[in-house]
């Protein structure tokens, strides 16, 4: 059974671009644009691992996650911050809500964001 990823990116080029990485890669991928859309597509689908963007409309990426670690369901996800900003610029919360990864995209390949996820999920 292949690896479930959700990608949860406001930007459309971004979101599609590690859609077909991931998939290229054997994983199967779901995606949304914003954390609200978000939300559903992860109770829906079920990923092993969600790739989230911070900065979206509707709802944020920590919002998002503020209330997917509240579902029953959400508490065990894993889940890589893919954002903008540096870790230091990152909202508080997100040192509460159990993050495996923070990953800035700016300093990030698809290839490598792809390893990352190889890694939390114990791929070698």
């Amino acid at each position: 059974m292949p690896i479930k990823v959700a990608v949860i990116e406001d930007d459309h080029a971004v979101q599609l671009m590690y859609k077909f990485k991931l998939e290229y890669e054997g994983f199967q991928v779901a995606v949304a644009s914003n954390g609200q859309e978000g939300l559903g597509v992860v109770e829906r689908f079920q990923p092993h691992l969600i790739l989230l963007d911070l900065h979206m409309p509707i709802m944020n990426g920590t919002d998002m996650l503020t209330h997917l670690r509240a579902a029953d369901w959400g508490g065990d996800v894993r889940v890589i911050i893919l954002a903008n900003t540096s870790k230091n610029e990152a909202p508080q919360a997100l040192r509460f809500l159990h993050v495996d990864r923070y990953v800035e995209k700016a300093h990030s390949t698809p290839t490598q964001v792809v390893a990352t996820v190889k890694e939390v999920m114990g791929i070698t």
